[in-house]
């Protein structure tokens, strides 16, 4: 879509300069609002035309039933699907008793303005109705990062050519009708009117409805209330019924003259509380918004987000593009987590359905690391949700007869999502994951009171799932057999390397928080020879390599499995998944995303650094990045081993995943985790920055080892370790480390020790990159961008469904 001519590139916002309604699906999602809460789609304010309606509300979804053909012991029986909730930001128009619909009359002019440092979305069009008369139309945006449960549009109507008689409907809108999709009709199912009515009112300027869902329980309160100036003789008035709560205001409009509607939306919602509760909320919510007023709204968000740019913007010159991808990336990550508020993050965010509005590990291994560094704030409370869903967690766990804790592979309320167990059940990954993002967090931030209450609860539960899923052989190496790590096109396999480094992370992180906090573990039962156990498994942790070829192995045998005949693959038939079946793939040397290749970016120390780059070279030539998650892991390795043409072309297809559609599912919600892959593949990956943990579980030193592919003159970014606020500026030839604020830092410049005051520059020249031949990817998988391939390398269509796996 960046390439489509309406479409301009600019450093600080997103610009359409006209309206294609070939596109329309698409730009909703990346016009899309959210504070992590509420989350709006970027529909037009009228409602129509839309490719798809859509208003969220955090961790409101339907249950649908997921019968099997063959049962299985420990399938799960329900699944749950994010719905589209009552719409606020339904604003009509009639002109003349013309309704304003793009389709027809005459569109003279339409913009819209994503501004990434106001958080506004802000449209302007001129339409000339079917009877002659041309009018302006303006209209503004926001869903609030300072009032959680709040949003407000603002909407204007001038005559451009002579008077005119206008009405405005604003409504609140429940069970909007969806367009039909070709999927699941179970999911169908649930999503079709999921809202029974409860209660409508419409009095004066005010507007409510509360709804419940049917199987999930959940009620769901929306209000509204405007402010409306208008010339003399304006009028309005109110009425609902079920599905539908309007406010329909009236003006006589003299060229000059102008009606102006100010809308203020709250929402609220519960599975305990009574009708009446979530009634007086949604009212509460939107009388603080009336009384803080649009322009304590407008004001109140741009002080948030000069906040956030302060502390996590990322400059990069040299690729105009690319400064517009990262800023927008960073605006829809930041927009995905602001107040979430113990819920889970989506890997659509709240920008669509895609996915069916399900949380998986992306999350941690993605998106929390990205958030830790730049806005710490918002990630302590994505833990305590999934801290939250211990008890499902424990209770999937001794389901499957396992101790301690199974976090679930896809969710929304804690419960298991998935019905194909080889990619769900089997992942158990998710679970170190979410354990070493919560070790991140606190070493990143010196949270001792999150370390000591939820940290360690997962710690522990996360630690007895390995040791009971692992066991000892004869020779006392310690494996852990029948998994699924990152790949999902090599299923159920033995000793996945990811899987196993990450654990061992996990054992020796959590022996040494029992040890810090021992009246704690001594609540969870854990004693000295339980901690000796974890450390005992994480000494003698299975690590596969391949003598012969000097590699490790993805798996145990996996390179003595049959390669993949990817010449003999045509283009056409990527993703693999929806030509091949299963069982062909995964006895196969063939990687759907970066699996060891993730491990050597998580887990640094556990290789040297002619591993990695052997590493690369053999994994580079299997994986087929059919899946967006891939590019950015493989950004980051290309760049530690040399290779920075090849890194910045992955660079380029993180970036650009959502804003060029690459994989022509945009119009269902944006790729969150790849949006955040774009500032790992910078920071991680140009920037050369290593996370704070060592491979033995013990706090080290951040480290970056900076080096610029030929394209980019210049990058600089800003990353907050303990309350010390840190600028990288990288040039071709040298970097440069400013502390912006707080106490003395410490830090690794490739290798060599710095320590950094406020306000001192330090300045230390970038060592050449080692020569290396680059590796070759399979035939018709070249990254977006590389020259010299066969072919422009472009992405196909990436089904959200994604077959039985579901992974993102």
């Amino acid at each position: 879509m960046i390439t489509h001519p309406s479409f301009t590139v600019e450093p600080w916002c997103l610009r359409e300069t006209e309206l294609n309604l070939e596109v329309l699906a698409q730009s909703e999602s990346v016009f899309a609002l959210s504070n992590g809460h509420i989350g709006w789609r970027g529909n037009l304010d009228e409602g129509e035309p839309h490719g798809l309606p859509g208003a969220y509300l955090n961790g409101v979804y339907e249950r649908h039933p997921l019968p099997y053909g063959e049962a299985g012991y420990g399938d799960p029986e329900s699944g749950q699907t994010m719905i589209n909730i009552t719409d606020g930001k339904v604003i009509r128009l009639l002109v003349d008793d013309h309704p304003y619909d793009l389709r027809y009359g005459r569109l003279l002019a339409h913009e819209r303005v994503l501004d990434f440092r106001s958080g506004l979305l802000s449209r302007t069009a001129r339409w000339t109705t079917p009877g002659g008369r041309t009018v302006r139309i303006t209209s503004q945006r926001l869903v609030s990062f300072t009032q959680r449960a709040v949003a407000a549009v603002l909407y204007e109507v001038e005559p451009d050519d002579g008077p005119v008689t206008v009405a405005v409907q604003s409504e609140l809108v429940a069970n909007e009708q969806l367009p039909h999709t070709e999927g699941d009709p179970r999911v169908a199912a649930a999503t079709e009117s999921p809202l029974t009515g409860e209660e409508h009112f419409a009095q004066e300027t005010r507007l409510r409805l509360v709804h419940c869902t049917e199987r999930s329980a959940l009620r769901v309160g929306a209000a509204a209330d405007h402010l409306v100036e208008g010339p003399e003789g304006t009028r309005w008035m109110a009425q609902s019924e079920p599905d539908v709560s309007r406010l329909t205001v009236t003006a006589d409009l003299e060229p000059g003259q102008r009606l102006r509607l100010i809308k203020f939306v709250a929402y609220g919602w519960s599975g305990q509380r009574s009708l009446q509760a979530v009634h007086d909320q949604v009212d509460a919510a939107v009388a603080a918004a009336v009384s803080a007023g649009w322009d304590g709204l407008v004001a109140a968000q741009r002080a948030y987000l000069d906040r956030f740019w302060a502390a996590a913007d990322v400059e990069v010159e040299g690729d105009a593009q690319i400064q517009q991808a990262v800023r927008f990336a960073l605006f829809h990550v930041l927009q995905a987590a602001a107040r979430a508020q113990e819920r889970a993050i989506p890997a659509k965010g709240l920008t669509g359905t895609g996915y069916d509005g399900h949380s998986f590990w992306d999350t941690e291994s993605f998106v929390l690391p990205v958030l830790t560094l730049t806005a710490p704030q918002t990630v302590a409370s994505v833990l305590r949700w999934r801290h939250r869903t211990l008890p499902a967690a424990r209770d999937r766990a001794r389901q499957l007869g396992l101790a301690g804790a199974a976090f679930p592979w896809r969710t929304i309320d804690g419960a298991e999502c998935s019905a194909y167990w080889p990619a769900g059940t089997a992942a158990f990954h998710v679970n170190a994951d979410i354990a070493m993002a919560a070790v991140q967090y606190v070493l990143v931030t010196g949270d001792e009171e999150f370390e000591r209450q939820e940290g360690l609860d997962l710690l522990v539960e996360t630690a007895r799932l390995w040791r009971s899923l692992g066991h000892h052989d004869a020779e006392g190496v310690f494996h852990i057999d029948g998994v699924t790590g990152p790949d999902e096109y090599s299923a159920i396999a033995r000793d996945n390397l990811y899987t196993n480094l990450m654990a061992r992370q996990n054992l020796l992180a959590a022996a040494d928080a029992a040890t810090r906090y021992p009246d704690r573990a001594e609540e969870f039962g854990v004693d000295d020879e339980e901690t000796a156990a974890w450390r005992d498994a994480a000494s003698r942790m299975a690590v596969p390599y391949d003598e012969t070829l000097g590699v490790h192995e993805q798996s145990a045998g996996f390179t003595r499995l049959q390669r993949w005949d990817f010449d003999a693959t045509p283009p056409e038939d990527y993703p693999l998944l929806l030509r091949y079946p299963y069982f062909d793939l995964y006895r196969k040397q063939v990687v759907k995303q970066a699996d060891v290749v993730l491990a050597m970016m998580e887990c640094p120390n556990a290789f040297t650094g002619e591993e990695k780059a052997r590493n690369f070279a053999y994994y580079e030539a299997l994986t087929v990045r059919d899946s967006s998650l891939s590019a950015c892991c493989q950004a980051a390795l290309a760049a530690e081993t040399g290779h920075l043409r090849l890194a910045y072309a992955y660079l380029g297809e993180a970036a650009l995943m959502d804003l060029e559609d690459l994989e022509h599912n945009t119009r269902d919600g944006l790729h969150i985790a790849s949006l955040a892959g774009t500032w790992i593949a910078l920071v991680v990956g140009l920037g050369g920055m290593r996370r704070q943990v060592r491979d033995d579980g013990e706090p080290g030193r951040l480290g970056f080892a900076p080096r610029l592919p030929e394209a980019l003159s210049r990058v600089a970014f800003t990353v907050t370790v303990r309350g010390r606020r840190l600028k990288v500026d990288i040039g071709p030839a040298d970097a440069r480390y400013l502390l912006l604020e707080g106490e003395p830092l410490e830090v690794l410049h490739h290798g060599e020790p710095m320590s950094l005051t406020v306000g001192v520059p330090v300045d230390r020249p970038v060592p050449p990159v080692p020569a290396r031949p680059e590796p070759q990817q399979p035939r018709g998988r070249r990254p977006v961008g590389l020259p010299g391939g066969e072919e422009s390398g472009a992405v196909p269509q990436e089904p959200y469904a994604r077959g039985p796996a579901g992974a993102p």
